[in-house]
């Protein structure tokens, strides 16, 4: 005969064994899923933090050119296009953009085809310490900076009568530019297919058209590459053009953005803003076409 006190355990018993079980297994994964989902919330944070810290910059530049009163802070515009129309009748800005896209146009002709051929030449020809001039060089042009060769290239320039001239301007930063395109270019010209140039060359084609018939149309994304460097590299380059052009009407836009103050002396942000977000379109516009023409893909193709 059982008593009250050992059926009140058996029934306890039999609640505790229908009761679902936790084991220390199944505490321990909660946990990390836990622990997961902070990590993930802290990951999209600091994301979301650094996205602001860099799109706040760009904001400012696309608002405050259209800001009738423009400050440092970001802020909704009082919507004007009076600022283009001052920096429009402002004849050092239209003849700076004009200069920047005769410097950066004629550097990059000159860096993409002298680049090529170097490029071509060390790729095909086999010569005993081929490898170690193209790293020398690039490991001198990148020690060597314009800043500590201005002495040598300025006395150089004047010697030459190139001193206030576009083209000891274009020379100057083709001659620094080079061994960094050539380096990029060279692996590019490795791996285009030798088949192609001895077909060409069994049809009695010359290296100057091989190169232009058959090699230049599969390395067109290396080129594209090179001369959106270029002119980025020439677009936004201060110092070379500020030592060498000493006419106002010939300097660039990087040049002549440094002149806009009040007559007080401090910055006139409505003009700079202005000038600023003109003066990055060419750049973004180019990037964004070879961009979309190449897509960062190998493309390749023979003319007939």
């Amino acid at each position: 005969m059982s008593t009250p006190a050992h059926g009140s355990a058996l029934r306890a018993d039999q609640d505790r064994a229908a009761a679902p079980h936790e084991t220390p297994g199944g505490a321990s994964e909660g946990r990390r899923a836990v622990l997961r989902l902070l990590r993930g919330v802290g990951a999209y944070v600091l994301v979301a933090l650094v996205l602001a810290f860099f799109a706040l910059p760009l904001l400012w530049l696309a608002a405050a050119p259209f800001d009738r009163n423009p400050g440092i802070t970001a802020s909704l515009p009082e919507f004007t296009l009076r600022n283009f129309e001052r920096l429009w009748h402002s004849t050092d800005a239209v003849h700076s953009l004009a200069s920047s896209l005769v410097l950066a146009v004629g550097s990059a002709v000159l860096v993409v085809g002298c680049s090529a051929l170097a490029a071509y030449a060390l790729s095909r020809v086999r010569i005993r310490g081929r490898d170690g001039i193209l790293y020398a060089l690039l490991l001198l042009s990148s020690i060597v900076t314009g800043t500590a060769a201005m002495v040598p290239v300025f006395l150089l320039a004047a010697e030459l009568n190139l001193v206030d001239s576009y083209l000891g301007v274009i020379l100057v930063l083709t001659g620094g530019l080079l061994p960094a395109a050539i380096f990029i270019l060279k692996d590019f010209m490795d791996t285009t297919p030798r088949s192609y140039e001895e077909s060409a060359r069994v049809f009695g084609a010359s290296p100057l058209r091989v190169l232009k018939d058959v090699v230049v149309p599969v390395v067109r994304p290396g080129l594209a590459t090179v001369g959106v460097w270029t002119v980025a590299q020439v677009w936004g380059n201060f110092l070379i053009p500020f030592l060498l052009l000493r006419s106002p009407d010939k300097s660039p836009a990087a040049v002549v953005m440094y002149t806009f103050y009040t007559e007080g002396g401090q910055p006139d942000l409505a003009l700079i803003s202005t000038f600023s977000l003109l003066y990055s379109l060419p750049v973004v516009l180019m990037f964004l076409f070879v961009s979309r023409r190449y897509g960062f893909r190998f493309h390749g193709g023979i003319k007939g």
